[in-house]
């Protein structure tokens, strides 16, 4: 199967960043989101996205003014993935909300219609069955930031249909990304399974009192040689992510640290709508963050 037409549902910051990127190399793009204020959003996020790409990528203006020209918007479900050949979705980090959204959508969508979910920490077993389709629905995992950090996880389910999985492989190299093909269910796939320790690591020595934000990061930076700390981290993946995925853990087990962590980000980040970079403040300020300055890491 080849695919033309891409539809990405939720257009927050990865769902406005797989969009960019899918159209930049030549796919016809459909954006869904619940109203036109969240969309209005996602406009002024792509007019970012594009002056990034020109900064890293050296892009021209042409190639910038192509890649918009294949992106549409709409806020009606049916609409959005009449013609869609993949579906990725990429909207909150919550089994409710995931699981409502793909009940909705299963009677929606053409036959043909490929559904990925873009989830970092939970299984596509998890919601194969509400899909309609089991067996043309998988995990497509992107980094954040992803026209720098261009890997993409492809991981099936039981049923996931290999042709399908082939597919998506194909699907992500064509739009500049490192395949890296799964070949069995993983929570938090490759990456997150090294990097989520790491930033639930730092958190907990922050929450606990062990150390401040610079230090943590200072310790890292020196120690292991990284251009940035696990705090840099976080402000880059979005400070929600990280709640959302403690708040999970906390209702499951009722673990007392997640419990504190999660509090800890409502009260002096999720409130205050300290986000991280896509907010211009979460654990740094920005555009300059304090720990790219030069003495940063000096004695």
């Amino acid at each position: 199967m080849k695919i033309t037409n891409v539809t990405i549902a939720g257009s927050g910051v990865l769902g406005s960043q797989i969009a960019f990127q899918s159209a930049f190399h030549g796919y016809h793009i459909v954006i869904y989101d619940i109203n036109e204020q969240v969309l209005e959003k996602a406009k002024k996020n792509l007019a970012i996205l594009a002056e990034n790409f020109k900064r890293d990528l050296n892009t021209s203006d042409g190639q910038i003014e192509s890649a918009f020209r294949r992106i549409s918007y709409s806020t009606d479900l049916k609409d959005a993935v009449k013609n869609a050949d993949l579906m990725i979705e990429a909207i909150p980090e919550n089994p409710a909300i995931k699981t409502e959204f793909y009940t909705k959508l299963a009677p929606l969508a053409p036959e043909k219609t490929i559904f990925a979910t873009n989830t970092s920490t939970l299984l596509p077993s998890t919601f194969a069955a509400v899909t309609g389709r089991p067996e043309k629905f998988l995990s497509l995992h992107f980094a954040n930031e992803i026209w720098k950090h261009n890997t993409a996880e492809i991981m099936g389910h039981a049923t996931t249909d290999p042709e399908v999985f082939q597919n998506v492989v194909d699907f992500a190299k064509h739009i500049g990304m490192v395949a890296l093909p799964l070949t069995k269910e993983q929570p938090g796939y490759i990456v997150n399974s090294l990097l989520v320790p790491l930033l639930d690591a730092a958190t907990k020595l922050l929450v606990n009192g062990v150390a401040d934000i610079e230090t943590v990061d200072k310790a890292w930076m020196v120690a292991t040689g990284a251009p940035v700390g696990p705090f840099g981290i976080l402000d880059v993946v979005g400070i929600t992510t990280a709640y959302n995925i403690n708040k999970i853990k906390f209702d499951k087990t009722n673990d007392e640290t997640a419990g504190k962590v999660v509090d800890f980000l409502k009260k002096n980040f999720i409130d205050q709508n300290k986000l991280g970079v896509s907010t211009n403040e979460g654990f740094y300020k920005y555009p300059n963050p304090v720990y790219r300055k030069a003495d940063f890491l000096k004695p």
